[in-house]
């Protein structure tokens, strides 16, 4: 492969290319990215943070990422549901977080959506993991030309959670939302992420 992956000279591991040097995105990519996620306010989290990203850099987010948890109670959808204009006016005047309206109005929407779905489904997580039969599913990829930014299944995910009212749950963002919370497993194949995951999975 030709830099399809990075390596650290410090460490000497193989990483998938876009994670580049910088320490937080690094750190992103090593300890979280494609690594299955199970609980509920992170779910939720991630769902918020990746339609936030829409239009903006992940690293941009990422930068952000303690100020939204502070900003929209650690995600806790319940809280977050009942926010009021207020609190809109307050998070809009917030440097910490995007100030889009539009954004901020679609994360209590989709928070009101999310208890509806945890009614239904008992969890956020039993309901979004059921889509691929409760085990990640692995890709093979061995170069960024490989690289794909939606599936059926994140069609079919994009297309219900449309239907419940929810915004910025487009396929692409799904897509991208199942790549970093495990429920796909993108990561290269000469990655050492890669490698680790296969063998829990195994």
């Amino acid at each position: 492969m030709v830099k399809e992956l990075e390596t650290d000279m410090k460490d000497n591991k193989a990483r998938c290319c876009w994670c580049g040097d910088i320490p937080i995105y690094v750190d992103y990519h090593d300890n979280e990215w494609g690594r299955p996620v199970h609980d509920d306010k992170k779910l939720f989290e991630m769902l918020t943070l990746e339609g936030a990203q829409a239009g903006l850099s992940w690293l941009t987010i990422l930068k952000k990422r303690e100020n939204y948890r502070t900003a929209f109670d650690n995600f806790d959808p319940a809280k977050i549901a009942l926010y009021n204009d207020d609190k809109i006016k307050e998070l809009l005047a917030n440097p910490g977080i995007i100030r889009n309206r539009l954004k901020i109005n679609a994360t209590i929407t989709n928070a009101k959506a999310v208890l509806h779905i945890q009614k239904e489904h008992d969890s956020l997580d039993k309901y979004l993991w059921s889509y691929v039969d409760y085990k990640p599913i692995t890709n093979h990829f061995e170069k960024i030309q490989d690289f794909i930014t939606t599936s059926p299944i994140s069609d079919k995910i994009s297309k219900d959670l449309k239907k419940r009212g929810m915004n910025f749950v487009g396929s692409t963002i799904i897509y991208a939302f199942m790549q970093a919370t495990g429920m796909v497993n993108d990561h290269f194949t000469d990655c050492f992420v890669y490698e680790e995951l296969t063998k829990e999975t195994s």
